[in-house]
């Protein structure tokens, strides 16, 4: 017994070591950049020049739309050589706001940017959703091309959604097929073309749409923000925490997350010919770490309109009540590859954990006779601690893609089946895992 407990002692410094660089690496082995372990928020301080918004001829008056006045700080702020927008206590209502080069947003203490709830308030743009370019209307806030933008501050972004959630929900009563895009509504935030990006400390609630959407940026971060649509009573159809599309090198740290539908969902196109569109493409090293998750559809999705992702991490998150740990979605029109993915040290409860889904809304599948065969590939799920009450391992066996090299390591789950069926998983590892009633 000596003997052992020495050897232990000597081991364990070892082992902590090998732990650590082994966190420091993505999936496929490629070294993890130090820009990851940065997790300081915004210091708007090194920004440049405060235009506090009440001081450019901004009222705080929350019965006024002020979409032209706010805008007209923004574009002198730009003019000027750049600086911050900030906005004080108080509650601002405005439409579509554009940010330009060289400006932030900061969000004092108890301020509100609250969105018109009128849809006429909100321009009309070329701009992504659902996996395409097309004319539609711009989110509450925008940043296209405004590389090393944030927002930050303890204040809230609200998008005031209540009216657009009671128009989709009555459209689809009387159109049951009736699309996201036939329900007129704004998003959130929509940033674009943008790199360095940091959102940082605030509140972002109450979407029309999306809550928050991503598209071909790189080095963006979301740290410590407080993200919210409501899940029970007047739900908030489609409003989907983050959606990354077309990304790379993405931390989302330290987030609370409860929505009406995904809450971290990778996108990047769709459609039998997918990968050959202009505009569509890959996702990239995405990190989501130490985030609480509440009602969403899951810690990662692996989404409908996406069809490319390599090196995604889900690590030391908790969850309560979300409907799955992680979710790939398998379009049958689409050709798909998801590959290196790792999930490890969550814990919490859920309704499903480990999910690949056949996903068949909006089929539309076209002729092509080199369609790839979709995939998912090299998936770890290690140290996982769940209660599933539904059940933790839901996948079935397809002959329109394949699951391969999975492993699961180190789990201990409690949910009503008490087994996995892995046979048909090329090359799958179940080591240590526990399963209880």
């Amino acid at each position: 017994m000596l003997i052992l407990l020495a050897m232990t002692v000597v081991l364990a410094p070892a082992d902590a070591r090998k732990e650590k660089a082994r966190r420091q690496l993505f999936p496929d082995g490629t070294p993890i950049p130090a820009w990851f372990a940065d997790t300081t928020e915004t210091d708007v301080s090194r920004l440049g020049r405060p235009y506090m918004i009440t001081s450019y001829g901004v009222r705080n008056d929350s019965t006024v739309v002020q979409t032209e006045a706010i805008q007209r700080v923004i574009d002198q702020c730009s003019a000027e050589g750049g600086g911050v927008i900030v906005f004080p206590r108080g509650t601002f209502l405005s439409g579509s706001l554009f940010f330009k080069p060289r400006t932030h947003l900061m969000m004092s203490e108890g301020a509100v940017l609250k969105g018109t709830d009128a849809i006429a308030d909100y321009a009309i743009v070329k701009t992504r959703l659902e996996g395409q370019t097309l004319d539609y209307f711009a989110a509450l806030v925008n940043a296209d091309g405004v590389d090393g933008f944030s927002i930050s501050g303890k204040g809230t972004i609200n998008g005031n959604g209540r009216r657009f959630w009671e128009e989709f929900w009555l459209r689809r009563k009387v159109n049951p097929k009736c699309t996201n895009l036939e329900a007129l509504r704004p998003r959130l935030v929509y940033i674009s073309n943008s790199n360095d990006v940091t959102v940082s400390g605030v509140r972002l609630i109450n979407p029309g749409f999306w809550t928050n959407h991503i598209y071909r940026c790189k080095r963006v971060k979301y740290l410590n923000c407080y993200i919210y649509a409501p899940t029970e009573g007047l739900r908030a159809p489609s409003s989907d925490a983050l959606d990354l599309d077309v990304v790379e090198d993405v931390l989302v740290h330290g987030c609370y997350m409860n929505v009406s539908d995904d809450a971290v969902c990778l996108k990047g196109g769709k459609g039998t010919w997918v990968d050959t569109i202009a505009g569509n493409g890959a996702c990239r090293n995405v990190i989501i770490q130490h985030c609480r998750y509440g009602r969403a559809g899951a810690g990662i999705t692996f989404g409908s309109e996406s069809f490319d992702d390599r090196n995604v991490i889900l690590r030391d998150c908790t969850f309560d009540g979300t409907s799955n740990l992680i979710l790939f979605k398998m379009r049958p029109d689409t050709p798909q590859r998801y590959t290196h993915v790792l999930v490890e040290n969550c814990s919490g409860m859920t309704r499903k954990g480990f999910s690949v889904n056949r996903w068949t809304q909006f089929y539309n599948r076209l002729p092509r006779e080199d369609m790839p065969r979709s995939f998912v590939d090299s998936v770890t799920l290690r140290n996982v601690n769940l209660t599933c009450t539904q059940g933790f391992y839901m996948v079935n066996a397809s002959d329109q893609y394949d699951v391969r090299n999975v492993t699961f390591e180190n789990c201990q789950i409690s949910d009503p089946v008490g087994k996995m069926d892995t046979s048909f998983i090329q090359n799958c590892k179940v080591e240590n895992v526990i399963f209880k009633h």
